[in-house]
């Protein structure tokens, strides 16, 4: 879906340790996916639909969240684009999507 999107200019998946991201205190967090479209760049993490409620998935994401805001305030500072987490269920992935298509659920 990345790789097809004319609206995704690029994405990668991050090494381990890219990001400074951390939850629980003192346990690192690396999303799955990082893209970038012509108007935002977007911290993505899949997971199996029945977990998205769980307990270590909802920390994740708060802390991710908490750093998108931090970077947010950093590109806004130097002309640069808004951060964005992005939860994904994997049954929201279908392989007519799109990207925003998904963004967007």
């Amino acid at each position: 879906i990345l790789e097809n999107d004319a609206d995704v200019i690029k994405w990668f998946k991050p090494s381990k340790n890219q990001f400074q991201i951390f939850f629980n205190q003192d346990e690192r967090y690396e999303p799955d996916f990082v893209v970038e479209t012509n108007t935002s760049k977007f911290l993505c993490e899949v997971k199996r639909a029945d977990d998205m409620e769980d307990a270590d998935v909802q920390d994740k994401q708060k802390a991710a969240k908490k750093w998108c805001e931090h970077a947010s305030v950093h590109e806004n500072e130097v002309g640069g684009k808004r951060w964005r987490y992005s939860l994904i269920a994997h049954n929201a992935i279908l392989q007519n999507s799109t990207f925003d298509g998904i963004m967007s659920t």
